[in-house]
């Protein structure tokens, strides 16, 4: 009777297929986990026009580059309109005093088109935002809303 001796194939160990494998799968893990969401496409958004709020209402002008934006009478106190076009909303803090801030949330670069009283809110994740300051009122957002350069001149209120 011969005995033959039973060599070891060649080839990588099952150790390092184990780990390859492994290294593999967490780096399609980490990939999706890390990748950036893609704000929502404006063609999809509902409505077409101007601006909505909870009281409706439209804009006056195109808004883009000195173009009247709205009348001072269309912008309520204590409250605001969104100018969906523009990607902006005006609001009047206090009687005769006008400011405009992003409705693009600063935690996902999502379009906010929600507005109730004072707060805009941002439908992707929850966040809400003051549009009397531009602050959060309501996380995940921590950054604030971005400031809109805007001119008032008699009842015309444009769009810098």
């Amino acid at each position: 009777m011969t005995s033959e001796s039973v060599q070891p194939k060649s080839g990588p160990s099952r150790r390092t297929l184990v780990a390859a494998v492994g290294a593999a799968g967490l780096t399609v893990a980490l990939t999706a986990c890390g990748s950036e969401d893609e704000p929502s496409d404006p063609s999809t958004e509902q409505g077409a026009g101007g601006a909505t709020n909870e009281g409706g209402g439209s804009s006056t002008g195109a808004g883009a580059g000195g173009a009247a934006l709205a009348k001072t009478a269309d912008i309520p106190e204590g409250s605001g309109k969104i100018f969906k076009d523009e990607k902006v909303v005006v609001s009047q803090p206090t009687a005769g005093d006008y400011k405009a801030f992003s409705t693009i949330c600063t935690h996902r670069d999502c379009p906010m088109v929600d507005l109730k009283d004072d707060t805009i809110s941002c439908t992707c994740h929850g966040s809400q935002f003051s549009v009397l300051d531009g602050s959060v009122k309501k996380g995940p957002a921590v950054e604030p809303l971005a400031a809109k350069q805007i001119s008032v001149e008699g009842d015309s209120i444009t769009l810098a």
